[in-house]
């Protein structure tokens, strides 16, 4: 970052259109349009990796794996790798929520016709050579594992890899290589999904950055114990001899929680990260930069400090505070990949090492409206300006409520903190959700950040995720219409008086 600009935030799941999800098509493309259209030159999304129970896209399947849902079946169609009949199949989009369960049975047996269709090609096809050259590029690197764990994962019923038959689970090479042989088919099939993924959401990331929009994508700090990042690497992870954690991650008890938060990630062998090089981080780290522009990287703090439990606890009580190799890391990822276009998610408590480790590299930080005034905003005492100008300011993350839904939890304007907020605001509450927006835009951090729904000026009924809610998160998307044009006006207005214009 070095000048001025804003951007949008919104996950593709939560795009209109589509079959039941929103996904890279059509829908994607027409958003693009509409943020080119209102100034806004930064889009960030969460992980676009597939995800596994609760949905969430920060407990993945793969690091380096696409989600097969966001694959538009309608650019399918378009493209000639799919009949136009296999959309009657497909779920619709009368529901206003995301239909996991429902939209991932459709999806997935539909993409297996189409994967089939496509392995009868002949080998001459041109796209058949591009399929060659992708998989040339990622088999090694993570494609042959993740498409055998998903196989072996669908053939236990959707078992979590530590409960497989013991030859699979230790990846005993006499069990691999006959599963290789004898699913060599369904293996293929998972590599053409992944294949016609890449396919599309790089041709989406071509079309954002032709208008002038960079894609800013997530990385988790830790990945999910069920993955195929740990099965296939069982050595760099903290585990016992069946393949489950020794040690969790999570973080210590504070105002928000008398127990602290359990995630039960497993946690990272670090010595055998750094005798390696930082091998996997890279390769982590250079998939993720061919997908994004630039990345925020979850739960920072993690790089210099990290919260360990042992994994029989089932609170994050008992835990303690370990030194974790964040110089080490990072200036590894420096001298190969020179300036890195890192975000750090820097939320929470933080010390003044985390800031140091932070500052070291140059990450800018991030600083949330909620978190900034509080719930005991002191407008007389509130300075806009005192924190770093290469800083990124939100509105609202993933995690919080709507900026409006967060005053209405708080007694609305008629409480304390909404009189308070009416005041420094100078406003009727009319309008309540631009009014904060041209605030968050005026303020001096190089980069603003505002999710849809508050432009949209949502309540509650458009938070996308309440964390430590195990079911009924990640299913909010945006209706067909809901995004007007006087919405795009309004927030050009907004974004070119406050000099960010994209």
């Amino acid at each position: 970052m070095s000048q001025r600009a804003s951007g949008l935030l919104l996950h593709p799941t939560s795009l209109p259109g589509g079959h039941g999800i929103g996904d890279m098509g059509p829908a994607a493309r027409a958003f693009l349009a509409d943020m080119q259209a209102a100034g806004q030159s930064i889009w960030q999304i969460l992980p676009l990796a597939p995800t596994s129970l609760g949905n969430s896209p920060y407990s993945a399947l793969s690091s380096f794996a696409g989600n097969p849902l966001l694959i538009s079946f309608d650019d399918l169609v378009a493209d000639g790798f799919a009949d136009a009949s296999i959309l009657a199949g497909l779920p619709g989009n009368e529901a206003e929520r995301v239909d996991y369960d429902g939209v991932a049975a459709a999806k997935l047996a539909a993409l297996d016709i189409v994967a089939g269709t496509f392995l009868k090609r002949a080998s001459d096809d041109d796209e058949w050579g591009d399929f060659e050259l992708f998989r040339a590029r990622n088999d090694a690197e993570w494609l042959d594992d993740y498409a055998l764990y998903t196989v072996l994962k669908a053939r236990h019923g959707g078992a979590a890899w530590m409960d497989w038959n013991a030859l699979y689970a230790s990846r005993d090479p006499i069990g691999i290589g006959e599963a290789r042989h004898t699913l060599s088919s369904e293996i293929k099939k998972i590599k053409v999904q992944q294949f016609l993924f890449f396919r599309q959401w790089m041709a989406l990331k071509k079309d954002a950055n032709a208008r002038g929009i960079r894609i800013m994508g997530d990385i988790p700090i830790f990945v999910a114990g069920d993955s195929a990042d740990v099965w296939s690497r069982r050595d760099l992870f903290e585990l016992d001899g069946s393949g489950r954690p020794t040690i969790v991650a999570g973080v210590p008890p504070d105002y928000f929680s008398a127990t602290g938060q359990r995630w039960g990630n497993p946690l990272y062998r670090w010595d055998t990260h750094r005798a390696e090089g930082f091998s996997w981080w890279h390769r982590r780290i250079a998939k993720t930069l061919e997908t994004v522009d630039m990345v925020r990287i979850d739960h920072f703090r993690g790089f210099e400090a990290y919260w360990e439990i042992p994994a029989h606890e089932e609170t994050a009580i008992n835990g303690r505070w370990v030194p974790a190799p964040g110089y080490e890391l990072f200036q590894s990822l420096k001298d190969r990949f020179g300036e890195l276009p890192i975000i750090a998610e820097d939320l929470g408590v933080i010390t003044p090492e985390v800031e140091r480790l932070r500052d070291h590299f140059g990450f800018p930080g991030m600083r949330v409206l909620p978190f900034e005034w509080g719930d005991h905003f002191e407008p007389w005492n509130y300075d806009p300006n005192r924190y770093a100008a290469h800083s990124v300011f939100y509105t609202g993350t993933h995690d919080n409520d709507t900026i409006l839904g967060w005053v209405a939890s708080r007694g609305g304007l008629d409480g304390e903190l909404g009189q308070r907020i009416r005041s420094y605001l100078n406003t009727d509450g009319r309008e309540l959700h631009w009014d904060f927006i041209r605030f968050a835009l005026g303020v001096n951090s190089e980069l603003v950040i505002t999710p849809v729904q508050d432009v949209l000026g949502l309540g509650t009924e458009g938070r996308m995720n309440v964390p430590g809610l195990p079911d009924g998160n990640w299913g909010w998307r945006l209706k067909e219409g809901q995004w007007r044009e006087d919405h795009t006006d309004r927030l050009r207005d907004l974004t070119a008086a406050a000099g960010r214009l994209g």
